[in-house]
């Protein structure tokens, strides 16, 4: 297996981690939680990732940090449960589907990348793809719930390409890069549920056990290796494997809740499966600059030997 091909597919098990979502929401966690949820998804594990990293923003990071962990988790997180609350999952699901277009127009206008017909219909094939495994006849439209799926696709999308436009600080690995911003989304939830959702709930044994796989497996693990592809593939590339969200979803709800797949889910499936392949054929993007001293995200050429970033440390001879 290529290198690249190995990225993919590392990065690639982020958004089929978070297809898991909503299987383990229903039938580990309390109801009706979606805010206390979201901070235990991210607190917990941006705290475990500072103490084994043991690093903490410096200068101006201090402010990207508190941004990235806003628009990837803070923002992000209220508003797709306002949408998941205010629509019906099929879709609240084709609404954030639209990410991968966000990402297009945003990477042209902050990263240089010029926007291309097979990315563009990429992206239109991946939403209709996902749309066709989701959606239900008679699905109803809120126009709160429709503007709140919006916003927190574009609130994803615009973490992703500040990600891959600002990179990280010199020494600094991806992994405390995603102490971070867990930790900063963590803070911004914080008073937000406590606000809306008052003191948080009595919890069962399951609850626990829900809220651990969240935290570490579904969060941790999973945005650090979403946040490492970010660093070596481009913008576009990352965000066409969020479709492997939804369909996991599908067949998970498929195969452990009795939910019906029939042939348009399938054929919607292979779709937004295709357009997340074609949308990794996409040429290696150049290497970013550095901005104020971080480190650009992406392997590249020293002196005539290739290197590229370890997890916690600074460039890597390989």
């Amino acid at each position: 297996m290529s290198r690249k091909a190995a990225t993919i597919a590392l990065t690639a098990l982020a958004p089929i981690s978070w297809g898991s979502t909503y299987f383990v929401t229903t039938e580990f966690l309390p109801p009706d939680r979606p805010l206390f949820t979201g901070l235990m998804r991210a607190l917990p594990a941006g705290l475990l990732l500072l103490a084994v990293t043991r690093k903490l923003p410096r200068g101006a990071w201090w402010w990207k940090s508190a941004v990235l962990g806003a628009l990837n988790i803070g923002a992000f997180f209220p508003l797709l449960f306002l949408a998941a609350y205010r629509l019906p999952g099929g879709v609240a699901a084709v609404v954030g589907s639209v990410g991968p277009l966000f990402v297009v127009g945003l990477a042209a206008l902050l990263l240089g990348d010029r926007p291309t017909v097979r990315s563009m219909l990429t992206a239109v094939a991946a939403a209709f793809g996902v749309s066709l495994v989701v959606l239900k006849a008679g699905a109803a439209f809120d126009t709160v719930g429709v503007i709140a799926g919006l916003l927190s696709s574009l609130s994803m999308s615009a973490g992703t390409v500040l990600t891959k436009r600002w990179g990280r600080p010199e020494g600094v690995g991806a992994l405390a890069l995603t102490g971070w911003q867990l930790t900063a989304g963590g803070v911004v939830l914080l008073p937000v549920a406590l606000l809306i959702e008052g003191a948080p709930p009595a919890l069962t044994g399951a609850n626990l056990a829900g809220y651990a796989y969240l935290a570490f497996g579904n969060t941790a693990i999973s945005y650090f290796l979403w946040f490492r592809g970010i660093e070596r593939l481009s913008a576009s590339s990352v965000t066409l494997l969020g479709p492997l969200s939804p369909i996991t979803a599908a067949v998970i709800g498929w195969a452990a809740l009795g939910q019906a797949l029939g042939p348009v889910q399938l054929g919607g499936m292979v779709i937004a499966f295709g357009a997340t392949l074609v949308g990794q054929l996409n040429p290696a993007p150049k290497p970013a600059k550095a901005v104020d001293g971080a480190e650009p995200f992406s392997s590249t050429e020293r002196n005539g030997q290739e290197v590229s970033m370890d997890l916690e440390g600074p460039a890597v001879r390989r």
